[in-house]
C-alpha cells in the first residue's frame, strides 16, 4: 500500500476510503465518540483511580522503602494490580493512540479472510483464554521461583515494571502488527521489513530458540514428576479427559464450552483425588514410580503424537480446560493471599544478591535475574503466538489491546504469585529443594548439613523439617526438586492449607499444584511443537514447495519429527546433566527467550518507523534497548567468563583437564562418565550461545539500518514501503474490552435489530 501516507498522517480513523454497507449500522463506534468517552473525567471516575494509585503507592513504599525483618505477602497483589490497572488504562492507550490507531472500520484477517479452519472470527473473551493459555508456559511458574535466590525485591520490580513497559508493549504491537499483515508470522514480517539478511537470520534464530524453548518446558514437567507416583498417575490422566472432551464437543455437544469444562474441571479433580489413593497402594507406588529418563522419553513420544493430532483432539480441548485452571487457581491463590497474610522472612535483596556463585544459579544479579525471569515480564515467545494463531482470530483491531497487552499483564500476575508462593516458605527449605543433588547429598540429612553450612542470616533447618514436610505434601522427599515447580506445589499448599482445609489437605493441595503447573506447561510444549513444525515446513517449503502444504502429512510427520527429536535431545541432555539439568539450562532457555523478545521488538522498531511514528518510537527502542543490553551481556558472559560456574567455555575446559589428568571424578560429577557428560553439554550450551547471539545482533543492526532509512526517507519526503494488507470494509461489529462501554452498547443494540441471515450474508460479501 506504498503511495497512500495521506490517508495515515493523522492515524487510522483518518482513513476516508473505506465504504461501509448502507443497509447495515456502521461497523464501529465513530471516532469523536471514543475519543469523548476516554477523555471524560467524573468525579467518581476520579476518585477510584486516585484510590487505585494510592494504594498501589502505599504497597510499593511497604515493599521497597520499608522492608523491616518480615513483609505481609497482601502487598505483593496490591502493588502489582495496582501497576497492572494503571499501565493497561493509561499507557497502552498512549500506544494505541499514538503508535497502532486501530480502525475498526477496517476488517481483520478473521473477517476478510475466514475460510472456518485458520481465520474465523472469534469472540473477544473467548480468545483472550485461548491466547493466554497459549503464552502461558513454564516460564512465570519457574524463573520467578529460582531467581528467588537473589531476594524478594529485583524480581518484583522486574515483573512488574518489565511487563508494562516492555512484555506487554511486545505482545500487543506484535500481535496488531501481524493482523494487519494478514495473520503473518514473525520470521515472514521480518524478512519484508528487513530484508533477506535480517529476515534469514531471524529466521534461523526462531527454529534454533524454539528447540530450547520446548525443551526447558518438558524439563520443568519432568522434574516435576520424577519419582512421584501421584503426579505421574494424576498428569497421566489429563490426557484421556483431554481426549474425551475433544471427542464430546466435537461429535457429542458441539459448542457446548462451558458444559465441556465442567465435566472436564470435575474429571480433574478425580483424577487428583484418585491419583493419592492409587500411590498409596502397593502396585500404584510400583506402576507409576517412574525415574525423569522414562518420564523424558514418554513426554517425547508424546510430544510427537500431540503435535500430529488433529486440533480439536487434544490441544484445543485443554485450552479450554488450562485456562479456567489457570486463571482461576491464581485469583484463589491471590485471595488465599490476602486472607491468610503470610509473613515473608525473605530479605529484600538475599545474601547471593551481590555474589555470583548462588546455589540454585550462577551469575551476579545484572544480567541474570532479567533472563531467569522471561515469561511474566518479557518473553520473545510470546511473539510467535501473537504472529501466529490469534492475529488470525481477532474481530476487530482495537480488541488487541486487551488481548494483547491485557493478556500479558496476565501472565505477569501469575509470576508475581510465583514468587509469593516460593518467598513464604522456610528459606531453608526453599535452598534444599532447588540445589542440585550434586550439592545437596540428596538426604534430608546431608541436605539440612549443607544449607545450614551457607550461612544464611536466621537459616537453621533440621532432616526432620524437611521429612515433615515431604510427608505432609504426600512425597517421598523434596531434596533437591529442582526446576521450580516442585517449590511452587509447596509453596502453594503452604498458604491454601492455611486458607482451607488444614495439614490435612496438603498432599491435596501439592499435587493440585503439580498438575496445575503441568496443564500450563503441557500446553505450552503441544503449541511450541506444533508452530515450530508449520515454521520448519515453511522453511523447507521455500526450497520445496510441497511441505507449504499444511494437509500433506509425510511433510508433516516428518518436519513434526525433526523438531521433536531436537527438543528431545536437548531434553534428555538436561535430565542426565550432573550439574542440575534446569540449573545449568535456564539461563540459556533464559537468553535464548529475551534474545527472541529482541528480534520481535528489532522488527516492530522497523515497522513503526516506516509508518513515521518518530515522536513515539522510544516505547519501542525502550524496552529493545534493554533486551539487547541485558542478554548480549549475559551471552558475553556465558562465553567468555573465566569462572566454570558462569561459563560454559570455562567449565567445558574445567573437565576436560579433569578428565586429561585422570581424575575419577571432579566437582559435581562423581564419575568419569558424569564428567563427559558435562564436557559435551557445555560445549553444546556454550556454541549454542555464540550462534544465538550472532544471529541476533544481525537481526538488531538490520533493523536499526531500517529505522535509519525510514527517517532519512521521511526527511526528504520520499514514501516507505507499506506492507500491510490493503484495507477492506468490515460488514461486523463487535466491542473492544472486556465490559463494552455505553456507545458500544448502543451501537449493539443496533445491530441485534438486523436479522441473523442478513448479517451473514452480508458478511459473506
Amino acid at each position: 500500500m506504498a503511495g497512500v501516507p495521506d490517508q495515515r498522517k493523522n492515524g487510522s480513523r483518518a482513513e476516508g476510503g473505506l465504504a461501509t454497507d448502507p443497509d447495515l449500522p456502521p461497523p464501529a463506534v465513530d471516532g469523536a465518540r471514543l475519543d469523548a468517552e476516554d477523555r471524560k473525567w467524573t468525579p467518581a471516575k476520579i476518585a477510584l483511580w486516585a484510590a487505585i494509585a494510592l494504594l498501589g503507592g502505599v504497597a510499593w513504599f511497604m515493599l521497597a522503602i520499608v522492608r523491616g525483618e518480615t513483609v505481609n505477602a497482601i502487598w505483593f497483589v496490591f502493588a502489582s494490580v495496582c501497576t497492572y490497572l494503571i499501565g493497561y488504562r493509561f499507557y497502552s492507550k498512549v500506544i494505541e493512540r499514538y503508535i497502532t490507531k486501530p480502525d475498526d472500520r477496517r476488517a481483520t484477517p478473521a473477517e476478510y479472510k475466514a475460510d472456518g479452519k485458520d481465520y474465523v472470527r472469534t469472540d473477544r473473551n473467548v480468545l483472550f483464554g485461548h491466547h493466554f493459555a497459549a503464552i502461558a508456559g513454564a516460564g512465570p511458574l519457574v524463573g520467578p521461583v529460582i531467581a528467588a535466590q537473589m531476594g524478594y525485591l529485583p524480581g518484583t520490580i522486574w515483573i512488574i515494571v518489565g511487563v508494562v513497559l516492555a512484555g506487554a508493549v511486545q505482545d500487543y504491537l506484535v500481535m496488531f502488527f501481524s493482523m494487519r499483515r494478514g495473520g503473518r508470522s514473525l520470521g515472514q514480517m521480518a524478512r519484508e521489513e528487513l530484508g533477506v539478511i535480517g529476515g534469514t537470520a531471524a529466521l534461523v534464530a526462531t527454529l534454533l530458540i524454539m528447540v530450547i524453548i520446548v525443551a526447558i518446558l518438558a524439563l520443568v514437567v519432568v522434574n516435576a514428576l520424577g519419582e512421584s507416583p501421584w503426579g505421574v498417575f494424576s498428569v497421566g490422566m489429563t490426557i484421556p479427559i483431554a481426549l474425551f472432551m475433544g471427542v464430546y464437543l466435537r461429535y457429542l455437544r458441539p459448542g457446548k464450552v462451558m458444559e465441556v469444562s465442567i465435566i472436564g474441571f470435575v474429571l480433574l479433580m478425580a483424577a487428583i483425588i484418585g491419583g493419592g489413593l492409587v500411590a498409596q497402594t502397593e502396585w500404584g507406588a510400583t506402576v507409576f514410580h517412574l525415574d525423569k529418563v522414562t518420564i523424558a522419553w514418554g513426554l517425547i513420544i508424546y510430544g510427537f503424537i500431540a503435535a500430529i493430532l488433529p486440533v480439536w483432539l487434544l490441544l484445543a480441548p485443554r485450552d479450554y480446560l488450562s485456562t479456567f485452571m489457570k486463571i482461576g487457581v491464581i485469583v484463589m491463590l491471590a485471595l488465599a493471599i490476602i486472607v491468610v497474610r503470610p509473613e515473608v522472612t525473605v530479605p529484600a535483596f538475599s545474601e547471593f544478591a551481590s555474589r555470583e556463585n548462588g546455589p540454585v544459579f550462577s551469575g551476579a544479579l545484572f544480567p541474570f535475574l532479567f533472563v531467569t525471569i522471561a515469561c511474566g515480564a518479557l518473553s520473545g515467545f510470546h511473539a510467535l503466538i501473537s504472529s501466529g494463531t490469534t492475529p488470525k482470530l481477532v474481530e476487530k483491531e482495537r480488541q488487541t489491546r486487551y488481548i494483547g497487552y491485557g493478556g500479558m499483564l496476565m501472565e505477569s500476575f501469575v509470576a508475581i504469585m510465583a514468587l509469593v508462593a516460593a518467598i513464604s516458605i522456610d528459606r531453608g527449605l526453599y535452598f534444599a529443594m532447588n540445589a542440585p543433588a550434586a550439592l545437596t547429598g540428596g538426604t534430608v540429612e546431608t541436605a539440612a548439613t549443607w544449607v545450614n553450612s551457607l550461612g544464611l542470616a536466621g537459616v537453621n533447618i533440621s532432616p526432620d523439617l524437611l521429612s515433615e514436610t515431604a510427608r505432609n505434601v504426600g512425597e517421598q522427599s523434596i531434596v533437591s526438586r529442582t526446576g521450580g515447580a516442585p517449590t511452587l506445589a509447596v509453596g502453594l499448599a503452604h498458604i491454601m492449607h492455611q486458607f482451607v482445609g488444614g495439614t490435612a489437605l496438603m498432599g491435596f493441595w501439592y499435587h493440585f499444584a503439580i498438575m496445575f503447573e503441568a496443564l500450563f506447561i503441557l500446553t505450552a510444549v503441544d503449541a511450541g511443537t506444533r508452530v515450530a513444525r508449520f515454521m520448519l515446513q515453511d522453511s523447507i517449503g521455500n526450497f520445496v514447495p510441497k511441505f507449504k502444504e499444511a494437509s500433506w502429512r509425510p511433510g508433516a510427520w516428518l518436519c513434526t519429527a525433526i523438531m521433536v527429536a531436537a527438543w528431545g535431545a536437548v531434553l534428555l541432555m538436561g535430565v542426565t546433566d550432573p550439574l542440575g539439568g534446569i540449573n545449568t539450562l535456564f539461563p540459556l532457555f533464559g537468553i535464548a527467550n529475551q534474545l527472541l523478545a529482541a528480534i520481535a521488538l528489532a522488527v516492530v522498531l522497523a515497522i513503526v518507523a516506516k509508518r513515521g511514528t518518530f515522536k513515539y518510537l522510544w516505547i519501542v527502542a525502550l524496552p529493545l534497548a534493554f533486551a539487547a543490553v541485558v542478554t548480549i551481556t549475559a551471552s558475553y558472559q556465558k562465553i567468555f567468563s573465566s569462572t566454570p560456574a558462569v561459563g560454559y567455555f570455562a567449565n567445558n575446559a574445567a573437565f576436560s583437564k579433569a578428565l586429561a589428568d585422570g581424575k575419577k571424578e571432579f566437582g559435581t560429577a562423581k564419575s568419569v562418565a558424569a564428567m563427559e557428560a558435562v564436557v559435551r553439554n557445555t560445549a553444546i550450551q556454550g556454541w549454542l550461545s555464540v550462534i544465538f547471539v550472532v544471529l541476533s545482533i544481525i537481526v538488531i543492526a538490520t533493523a536499526v539500518l531500517a529505522t535509519a532509512k525510514a527517517f532519512r526517507d521521511r526527511s526528504a519526503g520520499v514514501a516507505t514501503t507499506d506492507n500491510e494488507d490493503p484495507a477492506v470494509p468490515s460488514r461486523v461489529f463487535a466491542p473492544a474490552g472486556l465490559v463494552p462501554t455505553t456507545a458500544e452498547r448502543e451501537l449493539a443494540a443496533e445491530w441485534a435489530k438486523v436479522p441473523a441471515e442478513a448479517r451473514l450474508e452480508r458478511a459473506r460479501h
